[in-house]
């Protein structure tokens, strides 16, 4: 960690990681530590935690859920 904040990752790692100067980086704190992510990696990464689900048929299911407990009141 560099004296005004910065983060300093050594060339090799850069090179293996393919980044380069200007390359937007995301970092995420979870639970057990920080995670350190290009933009894709993020979008990968949440697409595969997104996959299966139907958010559309949840979402129009709990607005009918909602809808019955007003119309119910």
């Amino acid at each position: 960690m560099g004296d005004r904040g910065r983060l300093v990752i050594p060339a090799e790692l850069r090179e293996r990681a393919g980044l380069s100067e200007g390359t937007a980086l995301i970092l995420l704190e979870t639970p057990t530590g920080l995670v350190l992510l290009t933009r894709s990696q993020l979008q990968e990464l949440v697409r595969g935690d997104l996959a299966g689900l139907n958010l559309v048929a949840e979402l129009l299911a709990e607005r009918r859920s909602e809808s019955a407990a007003d119309d119910a009141a």
